[in-house]
Formats: C-alpha cells, sequence, structure tokens
C-alpha cells in the first residue's frame, strides 16, 4: 500500500535557519529540520514532500498542486503568516487538512506577527516548540488522516 503524501512546505528566510536569529530561531538548520521530517515520517509510515521557496507565488503553486497529491499540508509559511491572503486562498481551496508551524512563539513576538491569515486554514496551529514542532504535526497529521479514513 503506498504511503500517504503529506506536503511540508517552508516559506521565506527559512534556508537561513541556524544562521538567522539563532537566539529566537535556534541553531538548527533547514536540512536538520528535513531530517527530522524524515525520520519522523519512516517512523509513522508516510512519504513527504519537504520544500523551502522565498518566493510567495511559488509557495501558491506548490499549494494548488497537493489538492490531487496530497492527504495533507503542513506549513510554516514564515513571513508569508502576517501577509498573504493569497496563501490563505490557496490552502482554503486544497481542501485538505492543513497544520501551520512556527518555531518561535509568535504570539510573544512584535505584534504584527500575532495575527495569521494561514491560520485561518489551518485545523491546528504548532508554535513556540523549536524545530520539535514539524515531528509533532506530522504525527498530528497521521492521526487527522487516520480519523478521515475510518469514518
Amino acid at each position: 500500500m503506498e504511503r500517504p503524501l503529506i506536503a511540508v512546505f517552508n516559506g521565506p528566510n527559512l534556508n537561513m535557519l541556524g544562521q538567522r536569529q539563532p537566539e529566537i530561531y535556534g541553531r538548527a538548520t533547514l536540512d536538520d529540520v528535513e531530517q527530522i521530517c524524515i525520520q519522523t515520517a519512516d517512523k509513522l509510515d508516510l512519504a513527504i514532500d519537504f520544500r523551502q521557496t522565498n518566493i510567495e507565488g511559488e509557495l501558491i503553486s506548490w499549494v494548488q498542486e497537493c489538492r490531487k497529491r496530497a492527504r495533507g499540508i503542513i506549513i510554516n509559511p514564515a513571513g508569508y503568516s502576517h501577509t498573504s491572503v493569497a496563501l490563505l486562498d490557496a490552502l482554503l481551496a486544497t481542501d485538505l487538512p492543513v497544520i501551520e508551524v512556527h518555531i518561535s512563539n509568535i504570539h510573544r513576538r512584535e505584534p504584527f506577527r500575532h495575527m495569521s491569515y494561514v491560520s485561518r486554514a489551518a485545523v491546528g496551529v504548532i508554535c513556540g516548540l523549536g524545530v520539535a514542532g514539524y515531528s509533532l504535526a506530522l504525527q498530528a497529521m497521521t492521526d487527522l488522516i487516520l480519523d478521515e479514513d475510518d469514518q
């Protein structure tokens, strides 16, 4: 049986993890995050499509492609959380479960970071738990898929 595909998408500046503001985001790199996701997905019997982009339109195109090929989307939209209605619309159009992940606790930061458009499309939001949030999101997505399959 084919393993369910979960898209794990990362937005702008996450390619700078480990270098950019380590006091906020930690020292783990995006490659470290990808390895965490691969290991967690293997344990959960999931397939993942792990990507990062600094380009809003590219991220939106990836989200749109998920409609026909993925069972769910885990997304760290980074700065697009607070600015992109277009990303929100794309996520809503997929009719897939979405889990939003943030490495930092956006609610303890600057006021403009407290609001996320993406949260309106998300089943759940994990923030402030560092890169461990990705493995938690994969576990939660597995539970959502199993619940969906049982119905």
